[in-house]
């Protein structure tokens, strides 16, 4: 098997994370989907920085604020 080589340009780029929001064209993010919401949130409840999740920082507040919300109306627990 023939060996690829990648530049180093190119092994960047191959990692580089996308927002899952921004791929999606997902505009407003819903605080009603629980599901979507929990895959920010580690296992003691608090909400992952943007370092971890790859989300870009527009929908990293509106996802912030939704998961507030839905801690508010008790859709989502404060604490573990």
């Amino acid at each position: 098997m023939a060996k690829v080589i990648f530049s180093t340009k190119q092994k960047h780029n191959l990692g580089k994370r996308r927002c899952t929001f921004c791929t999606n064209q997902m505009k407003d993010i819903d605080y009603k989907d629980t599901g979507t919401l929990k895959h920010f949130m580690n296992g003691f409840k608090k909400i992952k920085n943007r370092y971890y999740t790859g989300v870009c920082l527009q929908h990293q507040k509106k996802l912030s604020n939704a998961i507030k919300k839905a801690r508010h109306v008790a859709l989502l627990p404060f604490t573990n």
